[in-house]
């Protein structure tokens, strides 16, 4: 997902964005242009494959590959920063080291992230 282009609330450490009331990770700023773009295009063959599988052992190949390119991009599997911190993902901010800054967020921007 990009957060950018939908204007979704970002933590303050720029490790996730919020939307459907939930932390998602947000892709490894430290991964080159070229490596970002063919992790993305990947992305989106393997979303694409997952959408016309037509047997079980497809559908469940394209969902692996999806996971691999999301991995790809840090947005899953080992977090890309190097201080310890755990990975928070998936869940509400307010149920996260995240509470003060969400409720100190306005009203629109919350609404963003819902």
């Amino acid at each position: 997902m990009n957060a950018r282009r939908k204007d979704y609330p970002e933590t303050p450490d720029g490790r996730y964005f919020v939307a459907k009331g939930r932390l998602w990770r947000k892709t490894d700023p430290r991964l080159s242009d070229s490596e970002r773009r063919a992790a993305v295009k990947a992305l989106m063959q393997a979303r694409m494959a997952v959408k016309h599988a037509d047997t079980e052992a497809a559908t469940r190949a394209a969902r692996a590959a999806v996971d691999a390119a999301k991995q790809r991009l840090g947005e899953r599997g080992p977090v890309w920063w190097d201080d310890g911190t755990p990975d928070e993902g998936n869940r509400h901010p307010c149920n996260t080291r995240y509470a003060a800054w969400w409720a100190a967020l306005d009203e629109e921007a919350r609404a963003r992230g819902s």
